[in-house]
């Protein structure tokens, strides 16, 4: 039988998943749409792709904007604003008629969802700690994993009857039954008293007080590398699969919601271990499984694999970024007590920044298996080093 607090844990581990997941959602729904929209806009494949950087790069400065005004003012408050925001974004989106009209609405869109990416994770933050953290991030990724496994499908079904605008009418019906959804079941988790005193801009100057904390540091951006190398995937990988393989947009969501299922066992996985062995532990293993995989890419592209061996090396690619999800973002926060939204805002724009940045390496001398292959490997090299460079073991306790 779930006793009351289990319930609570659920349903506020539901809510906060399906507000986190609406910045991927953004991301994934339409990848199935790349190839059409770039003709629709009468615009080359690098610029369509260049939509998606627009939308993370502003998924990352939206971290830290929303990240710190929700240390100052609470969570409540900043996270109903971005979901209003992205709402009149995503509108804006399907409304536009120029590929730089499309690119400034997709900067908005990214910069009002990450409000519940960068909110959810501290608002874990206020409520757990230590194992009990890692549990629920794990829950978060659960729920939040759905969300790459069936937007590109979904994406898929619906551009069987609907065009691309279609596809962000829909995002814009989504943001506004999540809004009705947070006001229902959320409340606020960061009380007067527990808030940043000073002004706005000493809220700000609390970001470069984290930039500066070693082992924050030191597993922020291993996540923000690996990170980096699923985005490089997301961006790539229509192109690779449906022009050069040739799938159809359908074939290429199932194959998408393939690699987001193994993402998600991976991070179940690796909660229930941190258990047994510790965050830190699993953390090294997962970023040594992910040299393997993407490294066994790279010889996938030399060889001139058939379709099923580089979807074999591309499924433990994207599993190993579960791994390292959960257990870095979890040792990250863990060393940030009073500063959770801070924390949060620079894991996210660490992110989102490095996979902004990864996307257009990918189409370099045009997109193709290798070009990926190298960039996705070159993102797990990049992680693991700073890791080996700056990681040491922590001791479980806040600051």
């Amino acid at each position: 039988m779930t006793t009351p607090a289990a319930h609570r844990r659920i349903v506020y581990a539901l809510t906060l998943s399906l507000l986190a997941a609406m910045g991927p959602l953004c991301i994934d729904l339409y990848l199935p749409a790349l190839p059409a929209l770039a003709a629709d806009l009468q615009t080359p494949t690098a610029s369509a792709q260049l939509s998606l950087t627009a939308g993370m790069v502003g998924l990352g400065l939206g971290q830290l904007l929303f990240g710190t005004l929700s240390d100052k003012y609470g969570r409540l408050r900043p996270l109903m604003l971005s979901i209003i925001l992205l709402l009149l974004a995503t509108l804006a989106c399907a409304a536009a008629q120029t590929i730089n009209q499309f690119l400034c609405a997709r900067l908005f869109e990214g910069l009002a969802s990450a409000g519940g990416s960068v909110l959810a994770r501290a608002i874990a933050r206020d409520m757990y700690n230590g194992h009990e953290l890692t549990k629920f991030f794990a829950l978060l990724m659960l729920v939040n994993g759905l969300a790459p496994v069936f937007a590109p499908v979904l994406g898929g079904v619906l551009l069987s009857f609907l065009n691309w605008r279609g596809l962000f009418i829909a995002l814009a019906i989504i943001a506004a039954v999540q809004f009705v959804v947070a006001r229902i079941n959320l409340h606020e988790t960061l009380p007067p008293e527990r808030r940043s005193q000073g002004s706005l801009l000493q809220s700000w100057a609390a970001l470069g007080v984290v930039l500066k904390h070693r082992s924050f540091m030191s597993f922020c951006l291993p996540q923000g590398f690996m990170m980096a190398s699923m985005f490089a995937y997301i961006g790539a990988s229509p192109f690779v699969l449906q022009q050069i393989y040739g799938l159809s947009p359908q074939a290429f969501s199932f194959c998408f919601a393939a690699n987001g299922i193994g993402l998600i066992l991976a991070s179940q996985i690796s909660a229930r271990l941190s258990q047994l062995w510790g965050e830190y532990r699993i953390l090294s293993c997962g970023l040594t499984l992910a040299i393997i995989s993407s490294a066994s890419l790279v010889v996938s592209a030399l060889l001139h694999a058939p379709l099923w061996g580089v979807l074999l090396t591309l499924f433990f690619s994207v599993a190993c970024t579960g791994i390292i999800t959960v257990t870095a973002g979890s040792l990250a926060m863990q060393s940030q007590g009073e500063r959770a939204g801070s924390a949060s805002a620079i894991i996210g724009v660490t992110a989102f920044t490095l996979g902004g940045a990864s996307v257009p390496l990918t189409g370099l001398g045009g997109t193709s298996l290798m070009s990926m292959a190298v960039t996705i490997f070159g993102c797990c090299l990049l992680a693991t080093l700073l890791f080996l460079l700056l990681a040491r073991k922590p001791q479980r306790q806040s600051v």
